[in-house]
């Protein structure tokens, strides 16, 4: 029977198509035809009446004339052998008979003239008083008072203006004529009764019409509205399946048909509108792993109601899989018992991606929450676990049971194996009670930091950070504080000793002041009475030297005793001696006074080491001292010839001085960055440690046994070192006591302005002697 109904509906459908296209047309045609048949009706209506006015004309026009002849003719009968003087009385008797029988409708008059014309009598009683004579009521231009019968009916106009219809009869003496009068109304009146039946059918039918149109017109108008109201609702239906991205669709499980909305059909790149597809032609469109729709159909065709909701993917134009989401529900038509599968399928793509995106997004942050330092835990409204890492779980050594989601709060702090022994409250998020940051310590000692806040659903989630190291510094700070608050005392009190001690080093600084503007004004006398008297004192010597020196030659002849010559030895030596005092006290004098200049000029170093070494070699031999020098060629700098010597005399003659018989003395000299490095290295009797820091000073020696023994004034060094530096160099003692010394000088290839400073012991380097060292110096 599905087949015959499915072949039957395939032929009737072409024929319901062309219908259904031709349908507007026919629709708008029925309106036109209707007002058609209306005015058909009207037009027949009038031509009706038309007639059956004529009709109702003639049908009176006759009336009038048999009348008028009936009683014409019963009128003559009537005054048949009656006497003329009885004739006029006996009018209205007569006239009563011969109408007897004949009824007066519509308005119908009669009346009776003599021959003169006057109206004798008249039915009915009242219109004989109306007019007074034929003439009145006819004129005298009527064809009636002279034709007669021959002139049947005539319409005629009263003297009052009122028309009437007329028929006159003339009568044999002594009667005049007999009129039969009627008004136009009567024609009316007749016309009236005639035509009422068919014009109220008529009017019936136009009115039957009319409200046919009018039901017509109502129905259309509601069927256009609908058909609108439908349109504009499929139209916003399909926009809103079209924005939503999705689409309907209807199974036709018994036939293997499945319709598609034009909505789903565009989610796949598909044009056309709606269309019907075979199972094969959707199989074609959906992926194969995600629905079998033969499967599917025959678990539907076992299930006699019951719903799907089926998530697969669906092919596009371009190549691509669209997720689509169908849910559907099976419906049985209760005519035919067919069951559809009918339903919505909606484009999920988004949904898919955005769940895929979630997934990655909620893996990523469990990993980040995981690898995190903290311990962090998220609770629901309902005070159940979601989430904490392996942080959380080991800060309260929970076990594994645990720590899975949905377990209350209350279980979660039971099984807690670190209690809070300790809570210090640092903030609360206010009123509202948001969250709140708080710092606990635990039993084993620790210290927490917890961060508690409230999420948008009602739960809340807790970071705990470890700050013991954090609370073991605040400890050491606090400690550190007290000190230092401690110290701040201390200190004030300090600076009130300090203040008072500044006022007196000021006192102190004003003294100093005064006392040493007077020293350096002593030491400038002394410098000056030094210079002068040393000049002073050079002269006397020089004759007593000379004078002494001549005798103890014998040049003016022999003294006689070799005492005398001894004497004359002593007095030479002394007088030397003291002359090489004087000559140094003067230069020491000149250069402490800022007087002693620099006569700067090539200078050869060697020669100059070598003259030096060959005037100090009587006094080596003198001890069987060894002396050496080691000295590149043309090894030169720029500098005071007489100065630089000078310095190499002392520094040799100390060196001879205090080196014991049988010793050595080493002179070298080498090209360094910038100068020139001379060092003269003995192994006389050392100077300790302690001492080293006197030398240079001018007249200090180093006081021991040994020096006692030694004629000395102390200034050859402090001349040296001066001399040194007024050529801008620098000079460095190193001595081992019992081992020997070492005094090296740089100096610089171009001599540079210099401060001589005697107290400046600076330049003097305390140390053991280590010769190889300052000989790579």
């Amino acid at each position: 029977m599905s087949g015959v109904r499915e072949i039957l509906g395939d032929l009737v459908r072409p024929t319901y198509e062309r219908l259904q296209r031709s349908e507007p047309v026919i629709r708008r045609l029925v309106a036109p035809l209707l007002v058609i048949m209306v005015l058909v009706t009207v037009a027949a209506a009038v031509v009706v009446n038309i007639r059956a006015l004529d009709d109702a004309d003639t049908q009176v026009r006759g009336e009038m004339s048999l009348i008028a002849d009936l009683i014409a003719a019963r009128m003559a009968n009537a005054y048949a052998g009656e006497p003329v003087d009885t004739t006029i009385a006996y009018a209205q008797t007569a006239l009563d008979e011969a109408v007897s029988g004949i009824a007066l409708s519509n308005g119908l008059q009669v009346l009776l003239a003599d021959p003169s014309g006057q109206i004798v009598a008249g039915l009915p009683l009242e219109s004989a008083s109306q007019p007074a004579g034929l003439a009145e009521l006819l004129g005298a231009a009527q064809p009636l008072s002279t034709f007669g019968a021959r002139a049947g009916v005539f319409r005629v106009q009263s003297q009052a203006g009122d028309s009437f219809l007329v028929t006159v009869r003339h009568l044999a003496a002594p009667l005049g004529s007999i009129a039969v009068v009627a008004p136009i109304g009567t024609i009316t009146a007749v016309w009236r009764n005639a035509a009422a039946l068919p014009t109220t059918v008529f009017v019936t039918t136009a009115l039957a019409l009319l409200l046919v149109g009018l039901g017509f017109h109502w129905q259309t108008s509601q069927i256009r509205r609908l058909e609108q109201t439908h349109k504009g609702a499929q139209e916003r239906l399909e926009r809103a399946l079209r924005q939503g991205r999705c689409g309907l669709w209807d199974w036709d499980v018994a036939r293997g048909r499945i319709f598609w909305s034009g909505s789903m059909l565009e989610m796949l790149g598909h044009e056309g509108g709606d269309r019907a597809l075979s199972i094969g032609d959707m199989s074609a469109l959906l992926h194969p792993d995600d629905i079998d729709l033969y499967g599917l159909a025959r678990t539907l065709a076992e299930q006699p109601a019951g719903h799907v909701d089926l998530t697969f993917r669906a092919r596009h134009v371009d190549g691509s899989w669209i997720w689509m989401r169908a849910r559907a529900e099976i419906s049985v038509d209760p005519r035919t018992g067919e069951r559809h599968l009918v339903g919505i399928a909606v484009d999920v793509t988004e949904q898919k991606e955005l769940a895929e995106r979630s997934a990655t997004a909620d893996l990523r942050l469990r990993d980040a929450i995981e690898t995190t330092s903290e311990a962090f835990v998220l609770w629901d409204a309902d005070n159940r676990l979601v989430m904490c890492n392996s942080k959380y779980q080991e800060l309260h050594r929970l076990p594994d049971s645990v720590v899975r989601t949905g377990t209350p709060y209350e279980t979660v702090m039971q099984h807690s194996r670190q209690p809070i022994v300790r809570i210090d409250e640092k903030s609360s998020g206010g009123a509202n009670g948001v969250g709140r940051l708080y710092e606990a310590q635990i039993e084993d000692g620790r210290w927490l930091q917890i961060s508690e806040r409230r999420t948008k659903d009602g739960g809340f989630v807790s970071v705990g950070t470890d700050i013991t190291a954090l609370k073991q510094h605040e400890e050491k700070l606090l400690e550190s504080e007290r000190a230092l608050l401690g110290t701040v005392a201390d200190l004030r009190r300090s600076r009130q000793t300090l203040e008072l001690q500044a006022q007196q080093l000021v006192d102190l600084a004003e003294r100093y002041a005064k006392e040493k503007t007077r020293a350096e004004m002593a030491n400038k006398a002394k410098s000056e009475f030094l210079a002068n008297m040393s000049h002073e004192l050079r002269t006397p010597l020089n004759a007593v030297i000379g004078f002494s020196e001549l005798m103890e030659t014998g040049t003016c002849g022999p003294l006689g005793s070799e005492k005398y010559v001894e004497y004359c030895r002593d007095i030479r030596m002394s007088g030397q001696f003291l002359l090489d005092v004087i000559n140094d006290i003067l230069d020491m004098s000149k250069i402490e006074a800022g007087r002693y200049k620099l006569e700067v000029e090539d200078v050869d170093l060697g020669e100059i080491a070598n003259d030096c070494l060959r005037l100090m070699s009587l006094r080596a031999q003198e001890k069987n001292i060894t002396t050496s020098i080691d000295i590149g060629e043309n090894l030169g700098l720029r500098g005071d010839r007489r100065a630089l010597k000078q310095i190499l005399l002392n520094l040799l003659a100390n060196a001879v001085k205090f080196t014991e018989a049988d010793g050595a003395i080493k002179v070298r000299a080498r090209a360094v960055s910038g100068g020139i490095t001379i060092s003269i290295e003995d192994t006389g009797i050392g100077i300790p440690k302690h001492e080293l820091r006197k030398l240079g000073q001018p007249f200090v020696q180093v006081e021991n046994l040994l020096t006692k023994s030694h004629k000395g004034s102390g200034l050859g060094l402090a001349i040296a070192r001066s001399l040194v530096e007024l050529h801008g160099g620098a000079l460095r003692i190193r001595s081992t006591e019992g081992k020997g010394t070492i005094v090296t000088v740089r100096l610089p290839k171009e001599p540079q302005p210099a401060r001589i400073a005697a107290a400046d012991v600076g330049a003097f380097i305390e140390g053991q002697l280590d010769p190889a060292a300052d000989a790579a110096a």
